[in-house]
């Protein structure tokens, strides 16, 4: 039952919402995630972490960056995040895949870009 409980309460916050969003259309460092959301990097850190303990993100090490992406293994967790996304639209995200793509532009690293 906890592991529901913690589900839910991680996708009860509205910047959670949004980095998902992010992350449904592909995997993101930290750094792409503060620029997308204009917010500083210990709090996309905190919501990464709470997202991560939910099961329902996964990260990896790259070089010196951790990568995120939405965690897929489990089908009932994918479904749930496929049909919570569903309800929000592009228009949620709109100013964040603005400030991301103008980020992504800016990037002196451009393998990094996924």
């Amino acid at each position: 039952m906890q592991e529901l409980i913690d589900i839910f309460k991680a996708l009860s916050d509205e910047t959670r919402l949004r980095i998902l969003k992010l992350l449904e259309h592909g995997e993101l460092c930290v750094c792409d995630i503060v620029a997308a959301l204009d917010i500083i990097q210990p709090k996309v850190s905190f919501h990464l972490g709470v997202l991560q303990n939910a099961g329902l993100i996964k990260s990896r090490k790259q070089g010196r960056w951790m990568r995120y992406k939405i965690d897929d293994s489990d089908i009932f967790k994918r479904f749930l995040i496929l049909s919570v996304l569903e309800k929000l639209s592009e228009e949620v995200i709109k100013e964040d895949k603005k400030r991301l793509n103008k980020f992504f532009e800016n990037k002196d690293d451009k393998l990094e870009v996924l």
